[in-house]
């Protein structure tokens, strides 16, 4: 199965990256976790977002389309990165995230989301 693990944002992330002792190290040690997952089979694809503030919603009514841009309120309801990965199964994905390192300076989430297969849509 394909779970979209999402790192929540912060405050702090929202301030955009600020290349620190700590930040580089926390850096280190996600490219050693990220090298992990990739020796493991399980990463497909990983990335960082830039902060809100660099960011643009189109919100839709009907035909009527709005651009709002960023930033964007409550932090901690954005996502700052992701990553997708190939796991057999939810408790393989919270096994792996279990071992992540924190991804932010104090406390931060992580979100684990299944990913649709075409299998879950069709009808048996």
């Amino acid at each position: 199965m394909r779970v979209m693990v999402l790192v929540k944002a912060t405050e702090d992330s929202e301030r955009g990256f600020d290349p620190t002792p700590e930040t580089m190290a926390m850096m280190e040690a996600m490219g050693r976790f990220n090298d992990e997952l990739e020796n493991a089979g399980v990463l497909v694809m990983a990335d960082g977002l830039q902060p809100s503030s660099a960011a643009r919603r189109v919100a839709f009514d009907g035909p009527d389309r709005t651009v709002i841009d960023g930033p964007f309120p409550h932090p901690r309801e954005l996502v700052a990165g992701f990553w997708l990965w190939e796991v057999k199964d939810m408790d393989e994905a919270v096994a792996w995230v279990k071992r992540c390192p924190n991804p932010m300076p104090g406390p931060s989430e992580i979100e684990i989301r299944p990913v649709y297969a075409l299998s879950d849509l069709t009808p048996d």
